[in-house]
């Protein structure tokens, strides 16, 4: 039975996430389709979530606003997996602050066990690229980009995937995945193809 895997599109990288999905599931010869979503009932028929790069504060907001991000919480938490992405990892978390601005006051989906700050590595002009190691799930050298990205800075229940100058930047606890870099903006598919992968072991 095919699969649906969702890209929330409220703000962000939506367009580069699909042409990874897309791409990643022609690879993989998956039977998968690929939806740009935005409302509650759109994203009830996923069986699959990737929560782009963006703004979390504006995302967050605007899921809380059309009512998303109850559906969101309901499906992921019966099981549907889920990938954050830089913002869509923020919002994944239970807690967030800047490391300019401290403490935040915006919507999270409160997932996972994790203390996160915002723009960890500094601010845009302080992007980087870097080589990220991911072994426990089969991934041992990707090319990491970081635009303002965050990380995690204590982390409870979660398995830690990836570090970067001792920082965790990526984790997975079950159906969940948050990576502070963005892998859509790479050639390398290992994480799309992965997620798919996830997404049609749930299904089946």
């Amino acid at each position: 039975m095919s699969a649906k895997i969702g890209i929330l599109s409220v703000q962000g990288d939506v367009a580069e996430n699909v042409s990874s999905l897309v791409a990643s599931i022609a690879d993989l010869n998956q039977d998968a389709t690929v939806h740009v979503v935005k409302t509650p009932e759109e994203i009830s028929a996923m069986d699959g979530l990737v929560i782009p790069g963006g703004e979390s504060t504006t995302i967050g907001q605007m899921s809380l606003v059309n009512g998303s991000q109850k559906v969101i919480k309901q499906k992921v938490e019966s099981g549907m997996p889920v990938l954050g992405i830089c913002a869509g990892m923020v919002l994944l978390a239970s807690n967030a602050s800047d490391k300019v601005v401290g403490k935040t006051e915006q919507p999270l989906f409160d997932f996972l066990d994790i203390e996160l700050e915002r723009n960890s590595f500094g601010r845009q002009r302080e992007s980087f690229e870097a080589n990220i190691s991911m072994d426990s799930i089969g991934i041992s050298n990707f090319n990491g980009v970081f635009i303002r990205a965050p990380a995690i800075s204590s982390a409870g229940d979660v398995e830690v995937l990836a570090k970067f100058n001792e920082k965790i930047v990526a984790i997975k606890k079950g159906n969940i995945i948050g990576t502070s870099f963005h892998p859509e903006l790479t050639d390398d598919l290992a994480v799309h193809k992965y997620f798919v992968n996830l997404v049609k072991e749930s299904k089946n």
